[in-house]
């Protein structure tokens, strides 16, 4: 739950947009941000007039289909293996009822309120594209779901990942039918309960909207959507857990140089080297130490480390754009051809590679950040200062900063077992009809943990700098490194004497959203 909480917009923020709204559809395309704002509340949707125009467009086709006694899948045949199977005009209803019924199969914990609603956002956008041939009254029902509140149950386990999240979205699809469970005012109650209390009743699934609704990608990708978020404030956070460690151990700025990363020019690289440079500008503790050349590599490489994370973050973000905006079912219909083609965009791959991609780097984040932690407070690399950070005449009776370190290896090595990529485990379903799977859902899931966990890494780094840094002079600090450490210092006392670190380092990470708003503001 605190990790949810982390990275909440700023309360001004908040007020300025609570409760506009946001138009989707064809004509529109839809960002993180506005997946992230309205999973938590901060925006009511509404349907674009092109949305429903291409909407009932792409419905009459299906009806014409139905009509034509035409074979498609999924419409007038069963599902998976069961393709060849045909199903009677008058069992076509009942046929979408029972594959949502019988595709709610997750397990698990559940999935969180905002992350939920985020997937909801997500269904609802690959849905008004206009080539799924569902009925406007469906989607309609979907955006008074996210509008009024009424958050679906949704179990966190159960999705391979293709054909796309069948388990989770049949769980939403269920209360739409007036089935399952949901959310309403923080309490668990029937689906068909949520529904009347909020004057909504639930819909008879026509032909195809069974299919359409559970067959792609939108759970997986809507909390990615939420997971980017985050990552970029902490890709951008790392930077100054750095340059604080940097001044902590009095160390060398050359290794940040332009010229030397105009010879290497990996965008990410460059950035950070820039960024270091501008939060010690004006430090008397780098650089202050004669005849130092170079330091160590988690510092001297920092820009290649932290670059390189930064590229990734760029791939990502590149693929999962596109997947918000994708249409992800299947078949998909094309109503200037009067077509139905079967094929495959409900897979996984894009979102399961680019999110283990996404875990790797991640973890590269922890991995460097708490070798910088243990460099402070092993005395042989600190530059002078005393060992574990505690006052000398306190050493030995009192243990210091010498376990947070190991909470950050711990962590550390956790990470380094969930970065296993989910993509490369795939396993056969529906009788090997469905024999190659992404595990998508997995690797963001998994990615999500790892963030988590390097959110506490950078926490005990920061904490454990300004610790150092009080056993040299702070106002010996550069511009940025200094409001940051006083920003630290206003909210967790210098610890002379043991206390439960815990607390505070549960307390600087709940500062991370709002150091990062400073050096936001501090670099644009």
């Amino acid at each position: 739950m605190v990790g949810e909480l982390l990275f909440l917009a700023n309360e001004r923020r908040v007020a300025q947009m609570a409760r506009g709204i946001l138009e989707i559809g064809p004509d529109h395309h839809l960002s993180f941000q506005q997946v992230d704002d309205v999973s938590k509340g901060f925006y009511k949707i509404k349907l674009s007039i092109v949305a429903k125009r291409k909407i009932k467009r792409s419905r009459e086709v299906i009806e014409k289909m139905l009509n034509e006694r035409r074979v498609v899948y999924g419409v007038t045949t069963g599902f998976g293996n069961f393709k060849d199977k045909m199903i009677s005009p008058e069992d076509v209803e009942e046929l979408q009822r029972n594959l949502i019924r019988s595709h709610a199969s997750g397990v698990g914990e559940l999935f969180s309120n905002e992350q939920v609603r985020a997937a909801m956002l997500v269904r609802l956008n690959s849905l008004v594209q206009g080539y799924s041939g569902v009925r406007l009254e469906l989607l309609e029902l979907l955006c008074n779901l996210i509008n009024k509140n009424v958050t679906p149950a949704v179990p966190s386990q159960g999705s391979v990942g293709s054909s796309g999240d069948l388990a989770p979205l049949s769980h939403i699809g269920l209360v739409l039918m007036g089935e399952g469970k949901a959310f309403y005012k923080d309490k668990l109650i029937s689906g068909r309960d949520a529904l009347k209390r909020v004057g909504l009743k639930p819909i008879s699934l026509a032909a195809k909207e069974g299919l359409a609704f559970n067959n792609g990608t939108s759970v997986m990708t809507g909390i990615a959507a939420l997971i980017l978020l985050r990552s970029k404030k902490i890709i951008e956070l790392a930077d100054i857990a750095c340059a604080l460690t940097l001044e902590a151990v009095c160390g060398v700025s050359s290794a940040y140089d332009e010229r030397i990363h105009k010879l290497r020019p990996h965008p990410g690289q460059m950035t950070v080297a820039k960024n270091i440079l501008n939060f010690v500008s004006q430090s008397r503790l780098v650089n202050s130490v004669p005849d130092r050349i170079q330091d160590s590599y988690s510092l001297r490489c920092s820009p290649q480390v932290h670059g390189a994370i930064r590229d990734a973050y760029s791939y990502v973000e590149d693929v999962l754009d596109k997947e918000i905006n994708s249409v992800t079912d299947n078949p998909l219909i094309f109503p200037n051809q009067n077509e139905a083609l079967s094929g495959g965009n409900f897979h996984g791959e894009p979102i399961a590679i680019s999110f283990d991609t996404l875990g790797i780097a991640l973890s590269e984040l922890a991995n460097i950040s708490e070798r910088r932690t243990a460099k402070l407070v092993d005395p042989s690399t600190s530059n002078g200062l005393p060992p574990f950070l505690v006052p000398l005449k306190n050493g030995g009776l009192h243990s210091g900063f010498m376990i947070p370190q190991y909470t950050a290896a711990a962590l550390v090595s956790e990470n380094k077992v969930l970065a296993h990529p989910a993509s490369v485990d795939s396993i056969p379903t529906s009788a090997n009809q469905e024999d190659h799977v992404s595990m998508g859902t997995i690797a963001v899931r998994k990615s999500l943990k790892i963030l988590e966990n390097v959110e506490n890494v950078l926490a005990i780094e920061i904490l454990s700098a300004c610790q150092a840094i009080d056993f040299r002079n702070p106002n010996h600090l550069g511009k940025t490194t200094k409001e940051i450490y006083k920003f630290v210092r206003k909210n967790v006392t210098f610890m002379a004497r043991d206390r439960e670190v815990a607390t505070d380092i549960a307390k600087v990470r709940t500062l991370l959203p709002q150091i990062y708003n400073k050096v936001d503001r501090i670099l644009n």
